[in-house]
This record gives structure tokens, sequence and C-alpha cells, in this order.
């Protein structure tokens, strides 16, 4: 059993005394449904210290602290149909997402950056304003969904850590 495992484990029931021990329903009470991928997330957790994961808490501690001030960057940009300003956006947050394996919010991202250059979700064909803000209204309130379940999928992960090793 990996480590995520015996992670999940904790976090569903920190009264559990089964040492790890695997149930049918693990997998159910932990699906992220894509929200991770978990072998960047893992390759980020091998960085941490053995007795504890501080470095890569710190990382999605601040990741939660760029994200809400880019979020809110993209309504103010989006207020004032900052086609450009979106894109980057877009591109910046797709970036931090990636590297902490937030699938879904990072797949967002990209669409935003294409939007915001008036390009259709895969980038290859020309969009009018009106379709591109129609499109980024939809998604802002898409990856927002997307973020929250991230957010708090790694936070219950987390508080798991601190629970296991109380």
């Amino acid at each position: 059993m990996t480590e995520r495992d015996q992670t999940r484990t904790a976090v569903a029931d920190p009264e559990d005394d089964r040492n790890g021990a695997e149930t049918e329903n693990e997998g159910e009470e932990f699906e992220d449904d894509g929200i991770i991928d978990h072998t960047t997330f893992d390759q980020l957790l091998e960085m941490d210290d053995e007795e504890d994961h501080e470095f890569s808490k710190s990382l999605v501690w601040n990741y939660f602290e760029q994200a809400e001030k880019t979020f809110g960057d993209m309504n103010e940009a989006m207020k004032k149909l900052d086609f450009p300003d979106l894109s980057r956006l877009g591109h910046f947050l797709k970036g931090s997402s990636a590297a902490l394996g937030l699938t879904k919010v990072k797949e967002s991202c990209e669409k935003l950056q294409h939007y915001g250059n008036r390009k259709d979700a895969t980038g290859a064909n020309t969009i009018t304003d009106s379709e591109a803000e129609e499109l980024i209204r939809a998604l802002l309130i898409q990856m927002r969904e997307e973020y929250d379940e991230a957010e708090s999928y790694l936070r219950d992960f987390y508080e798991g850590q601190e629970t296991q090793e109380a």
C-alpha cells in the first residue's frame, strides 16, 4: 500500500486502527473524479521529509493564496472584458495548477488562455469576442467549482496527515 493509500485510510476514518488495511469501499470514499494527477502529486510528496509533509503543505497553501488572488483578478478582468489579461491569468494559474497535479483546474486554465486569445478550446480556431465572453463566463464558474473540489481534497489530505501523525 502506498503512503497516499495509507493517508486516504487515515483521512477516511482517523479512529480506525486497521493499520493501513484496505477495504472494498476505500476507493469510493476518496474518489477524486480526476481532480488530482496522483503521479504529479506523489512526486511533490517525495520532496517532503520522511516525518512530515511540511514542504509540500507549504507549497499547496501558497497555491491556495495565489489562486484566490488570481480568481479575483480574473473577475476584475472579466468586468472590463480584458481578454488579453484573462488569457495571461489563465496561463499563470495553469502553470501552478499543473505543478501540483490539479488536472481539471489546469485544463480549464488552458481553455481560458485560448478563449482570452479569441480561440476555441483547442486553440486552433478563431472565435468572436461575444463567443469568447460567453465561454469565459461559463468557464469561470466551472473553474471555481473545480478549484473548490481540489482545495477540499487537498485540505482533507493534509488534515489526515496531521491526524495520522498525532
